[in-house]
């Protein structure tokens, strides 16, 4: 994504390929561009004629005549004009918001370790920023260019008809302009996406700052996050100031020769008439379009610049939405074997993360889930248990190995059904700006209201659902402002149990409750248990041994499964583990405060 942008307009073409849905649309625009560009050009020469046989002929009828001729004219100019900027602004919009869609929809399939790679706030910045450049060049520039290319054209055509002698200054001059456009276009391609990629990294630095705005203010990092800020926004300032430097140098050099050209000219057509070679309204009509001409070369010139930012921004946008994922579908996806024993296998799975490939994560891990059967892993920070989840969740495919869920490998599944065969709990709960009701029925939108009593009641969350104002409808903000880490985690399990999971995973899911809501969602898991399968990463020995078995990881690999009690006789590591927990005071009561046959292990 910070390879090397393209010198050339060509990058636009995959944006202009968005505009096929809408010929229609495109037709009529052009249409209309060729209307008003005709009649534009048209004004010359009933202004060659009014002058010629209305005011030097002095005929009144004549003057009349042409006047109201100019009057029709100017009427089909101005409906020509509306229409060409309804319905080319249409186009710019429809394309923007179509581009939008598709990158949005491209990138929400794509795997987590591409946003390791990309940070999601700087892609966030090329959606908006990006796309309304687009959007501004399509629906306004691409009209004014290819308006400006036909005033050209017509333009030259008619100078040539009303006086070739004066037509060939003209030509002469041409050079002299094309010859800034080329120089000094060059420098601003080079800038545009530089500016471009400066403003994303203004937005990121903003977006990642105000989403964690608690950190901030914890820390009283105000003031330095105050002092970077505004050493991103002057860069972007300054790259932005350079490219405005050469943009106007090349307007202002290019209006300068188109003016310089104009006033030779005028110079050697006065001589002509003065000497009685051509009329004065042919030197006017000459005039006319010479500045039609100049206009069309200025214009022409300044939306080129307009189009070099914009194919800087379609290079951004097009890297997106061409970005490879690397968790490829199957055509068809294998069938779930769900009536399998053995609803979740590891076998002799291999992980190291894309951006780390020197650093292996798991190593030859293998074990089993039944169904029904709920089982823990245990095992230091940086063991793999949270990559397993990754892996079983297909975020990411080993390296080798497989992972299969009712028998059937993830690779030969369809992403959809192996993730809506898995329910999730997060040790961070996510919750989204909205209402209760969207974050509870975020994986199943169509629950009806017992399914949703239901799920509250298995996760203890009813209690406190029903204290606020508007229930299930009560707004949260992004993250779920407003609400407890305990009710948080709480509607997060509520949200996983919910869609009926083949199989629950849970990622220290009572991290965050008090000690009775914490035991409540223990009682609860006992009761799901045999009607899922439940794999837990657990810290917390109270909920190891609710478990059927125990396996314990240690640097990637497995390094032993069982019961607790076998557990504490054969493994040290897990003996370690498990003294440590009775050893400290707090964790000691909570465990006295469990029921009997919890501690048990039953």
């Amino acid at each position: 994504m910070n390879r090397q942008a393209s010198r050339d307009l060509g990058q636009l073409k995959p944006a202009l390929g968005f505009l096929r849905p809408y010929w229609p649309q495109v037709v009529i625009a052009s249409a209309a561009l060729v209307v008003t560009a005709s009649v534009t050009l048209s004004v010359g020469q009933g202004l060659r004629y009014i002058i010629d046989a209305g005011l030097l002929e002095g005929t009144t009828d004549t003057l009349v005549q042409s006047i109201l001729v100019f009057a029709a004219l100017i009427v089909v100019l101005t409906a020509g004009t509306f229409i060409r900027f309804y319905y080319v602004s249409w186009i710019g919009e429809r394309v923007s918001a179509d581009l939008r869609t598709a990158v949005f929809r491209h990138l929400i399939r794509l795997h987590p370790g591409f946003f390791e790679m990309n940070l999601p706030t700087e892609i966030q910045s090329r959606i908006t920023t990006d796309t309304t450049l687009l959007q501004t060049v399509i629906g306004s520039s691409v009209s004014i260019a290819l308006r400006n290319m036909l005033m050209f054209l017509g333009g030259v055509v008619l100078l040539f008809v009303t006086n070739a002698k004066l037509s060939l200054v003209v030509l002469l001059s041409v050079p002299l302009v094309v010859f800034p456009i080329l120089w000094f276009g060059r420098r601003v391609r080079r800038l545009s996406r530089s500016s471009q990629d400066t403003l994303a990294e203004v937005g990121s630095y903003a977006g990642e700052s105000l989403r964690h705005i608690k950190v901030v203010q914890s820390f009283n990092h105000e003031p330095v996050d105050e002092v970077a800020f505004d050493h991103r926004v002057e860069h972007a300032f300054s790259v932005a100031v350079r490219r405005i430097r050469q943009r106007a140098w090349l307007v202002a050099v290019v209006m300068l020769l188109v003016m310089v050209a104009i006033g030779l000219m005028l110079w050697v057509g006065g001589q002509d008439v003065i000497a009685g070679g051509t009329s004065a309204g042919e030197l006017a009509a000459f005039i006319f379009y010479a500045f039609i001409v100049a206009g069309s070369v200025g214009a022409i010139s300044e939306v080129y610049s307009d189009l070099q930012r914009a194919a800087g921004a379609t290079e951004r946008l097009i890297e997106l939405l061409h970005s490879p994922s690397e968790l490829p579908e199957p055509g068809v996806s294998a069938v779930n074997g769900s009536a399998n024993s053995e609803v979740l296998e590891l076998v002799d799975v291999a992980f190291d993360y894309p951006s780390r490939p020197e650093v292996p994560v798991l190593t030859d891990v293998s074990f089993v889930v039944r169904s029904g059967e709920m089982v823990a892993l245990v095992g230091p920070s940086g063991a793999g248990k949270s990559t397993i989840f990754d892996l079983i969740q297909r975020f990411y495919d080993p390296i080798s190995g497989s992972v299969r869920l009712g028998g059937v490998d993830l690779r030969v599944m369809r992403l959809e059904q192996v993730r809506g065969s898995i329910g999730f709990v997060p040790q961070d709960p996510v919750l989204f700006a909205g209402s209760l009701r969207d974050n509870l029925t975020y994986g199943r939108p169509e629950a009806e209201e017992p399914a949703l009593r239901a799920a509250l009641e298995s996760a203890h969350a009813a209690q406190f659902v029903a204290t606020l104002p508007d229930g299930l409808d009560t707004s949260v903000g992004e993250g779920g402002v407003g609400l407890s880490g305990g009710q948080k985690q709480r509607l997060a399990i509520a949200r996983a149990v919910l869609t009926e999971p083949q199989l629950l995973l849970l990622d220290e899911a009572t991290s965050s409750l008090d000690a009775q809501s914490e035991q409540h969602i223990r009682e609860s898991i006992d009761q799901l248990k045999g009607s899922c399968s439940i794999l837990v990463i657990a810290h917390r020995l109270s909920t190891v041994r609710q478990a059927d078995r125990i396996i314990v990881l240690d640097s990637g690999r497995v390094t032993a499964q069982g019961t607790h009690e076998e557990l504490v006789r054969s493994n040290e590591l897990y003996a370690r583990f498990a003294r440590i927990q009775f050893e400290s005071p707090y964790l000691g009561a909570r465990e006295r405060a469990l029921p009997a046959r919890l501690r048990a292990g039953s």
